[in-house]
């Protein structure tokens, strides 16, 4: 039995997505299958918080792990929620005791094919689309069928015989022209069957043709100025557009098929399988394998395959897979979609194998924190062609203001993390004015003058809050002065002061690394630290020598008087202009008199 920590880490590790899940109770039976508009929302609501008596609250307590399929949108999980459910039939879920189906769309077997909603499947040889989750969506479907197409609704058997012999007679749906009278002999069945194969295309999605004419159509009607008939048009092109891009949960046009993705990272292989029965989703699982020499993918994803059949007892004819395999098994067709219904099922299957492995992922790093560091410094160490990932990176930045109070910072992070133990402040000593250059110069000499004096192990990358210059005179320090060979990479901002992108390398190039990478990111905080680290030291300089310049100079005045004095005026110009009953209000009279007079000395010559 998994305990409740494994339970809970699984249920964080939930991604923001739609699609199914399934609870299993100790003895690994499904006992509960449910859907989610987002999976993490859903899952964590059965767990943070108390639950009244009821089957909810026995749910819960007999839930040990679960498992969950992502899907592409609601309605794709509310279908694969009834196929579970029906393939399983789990303890609690209620909807068992409902035999309700979704209902799906029929095009018969007969000369002149019927087309309706029906709920039930038979084997009579018609061809069957669905199931659809939403009632509004099938009778629209099926309503701009028999808008667009002449089809017959009756139910009569117009064979040859019958319709030679002139059994029927046309209804009220010829006289509206929403029939071409086939019971009469009036449209022949190679006609009505062009018809037949038309709404097959749209309603599979594959609908180009006949909405290109429907759009050409409203485009000439509105060039005649007929713009309520050119509406009419419209709606029922926007209509197809709509289902062009149908459900990819259930569609009978793949039977029985076994559909696997394939993923990999350094250690491990994962694979997912989808089985598809009677062209629905009834089963999705992952396994993965740790690598231990440097096997092939194709070699990987053909033993996967021989075990999920094998587990599940798979006699599917059809195996979907990403790419050719050796898979010697007789009487099994093997296809690569690149298009189509079999593509869109396979490109789901990649969803879910992809979503495990970042799963998987995740829990390594809770187990290991340093994992997800280490994967980005080795992406650093990728992108600069560094030979080791820079496991220690230091950060300069100057601050001042028109050459006042100039000031250094120095950062340091160890395992992508500040280690702010390790952070140095430099009051800039040897250059008058703003030089930021001359600046930068100084301070890299005495940082790494002094940790070559202490034999203190140097940073694997350093990095300048700047451009091509400071990048350059940072070298000119280490190597030609210090003769030591460090990396060197330089960060520029854009006229916002935000970080715009990475610079390497003399002469300095710009690494294409995108905002939304997490190495930007990692890299853009470093910059906002140093620069932070720098002005706070900057401020606190300045403040204490607007402050305390005056103050400090008058005779008989200690520390804890001048803190009085400032916490209570605020600023030295208050003090300047208090009067002596203000002043001794707050430091007494004898020294209030020793302030007062000094300032009025000052200012009263």
């Amino acid at each position: 039995m998994k305990s409740n920590n494994t339970l809970k880490e699984q249920v964080n590790a939930l991604p923001d997505r739609p699609g199914v899940y399934q609870y299993f109770n100790a003895a690994d039976e499904i006992i509960y299958v449910g859907k989610a508009k987002n999976l993490k929302k859903r899952v964590s609501s059965y767990f943070n918080k108390i639950h009244d008596p009821g089957k909810t609250n026995v749910l819960v307590k007999n839930i040990v792990t679960l498992k969950y399929i992502v899907v592409e949108t609601e309605e794709d999980a509310l279908l694969l929620e009834n196929n579970l459910i029906k393939e399983y039939q789990p303890r609690y879920n209620v909807l068992l005791k409902d035999g309700k189906t979704y209902p799906s769309i029929c095009i018969t077997n007969e000369h002149f094919p019927r087309i309706f909603k029906t709920r039930n499947i038979y084997k009579n040889g018609g061809q069957y689309f669905g199931p659809y989750s939403s009632n509004y969506t099938i009778n629209s479907l099926l309503e701009i069928i028999h808008d667009l197409f002449p089809i017959r609704t009756c139910k009569l058997a117009l064979t040859k015989e019958n319709i030679q012999d002139g059994k029927f007679k046309v209804c009220l749906q010829y006289h509206i022209h929403k029939c071409n009278g086939p019971c009469e002999g009036k449209e022949t069945e190679a006609d009505y069957k062009i018809n037949i194969e038309q709404i097959r295309q749209i309603i599979q999605g594959d609908a180009n043709e006949i909405s290109k004419v429907l759009f050409n159509q409203m485009q000439q009607l509105a060039k005649e100025y007929k713009f309520e008939e050119a509406h009419q048009i419209k709606l029922k092109y926007d209509l197809i557009e709509n289902y062009k891009s149908k459900s990819i949960i259930a569609n009978t046009v793949v039977e029985n098929t076994d559909v696997f993705a394939y993923d990999e990272n350094e250690s491990s292989a994962y694979v997912n399988i989808l089985r598809i029965s009677k062209g629905c989703i009834i089963q999705g699982y992952t396994i993965e394998y740790k690598k231990r020499l440097e096997e092939q993918k194709e070699d990987l994803l053909a033993m996967a395959i021989v075990e999920l059949r094998e587990r599940f007892q798979s006699n599917s004819k059809e195996i979907i897979v990403p790419f050719k395999i050796d898979y010697p098994i007789k009487g099994v067709v093997i296809n690569i979609p690149q298009r189509g219904d079999r593509k869109k099922l396979l490109e789901l299957s990649l969803q879910n194998v992809r979503q495990f492995k970042l799963d998987k992922l995740k829990q390594a790093e809770k187990l290991d924190p340093d994992q997800r560091a280490i994967q980005l410094l080795k992406s650093i160490q990728e992108v600069l062609h560094m030979e080791k990932p820079p496991l220690t990176i230091e950060c300069f930045d100057n601050s001042n203001i028109s050459g006042t109070d100039a000031v250094a910072a120095c950062v340091v992070f160890k395992k992508a993390k500040p280690s702010k133990k390790d952070y140095r402040k430099y009051t800039i000593k040897t250059v008058a004015g703003p030089d930021d250059y001359a600046s930068m110069k100084e301070v890299v000499r005495r940082r790494y003058t002094r940790m070559l004096n202490e034999a203190t192990p140097l940073p694997d990358l350093i990095i300048a809050d700047g451009g091509a210059g400071q990048m350059e005179v940072i070298r000119q320090v280490t190597e030609d002065e210090l003769n030591i060979n460090i990396p060197i990479a330089g960060l520029a901002k854009d006229s916002k002061h935000h970080t715009r992108e990475l610079l390497y390398g003399f002469p300095p190039k710009a690494i294409g690394l995108k905002p939304t990478d997490q190495l930007f990111k990692l890299l853009a905080s470093m910059q906002d630290e140093v620069h932070r680290f720098a002005i706070a030291f900057h401020r606190d300089k300045r403040s204490k020598s607007q402050t305390t310049s005056e103050l400090d100079t008058i005779p008989g005045i200690g520390e804890k008087t001048k803190n009085d004095l400032i916490k209570h005026f605020k600023s030295v110009k208050r003090i300047k202009s208090a009067d002596l009953t203000e002043l001794g209000e707050v430091v007494g009279t004898n020294r209030a008199s020793i302030i007062y007079n000094y300032f009025n000395r000052i200012l009263k010559p």
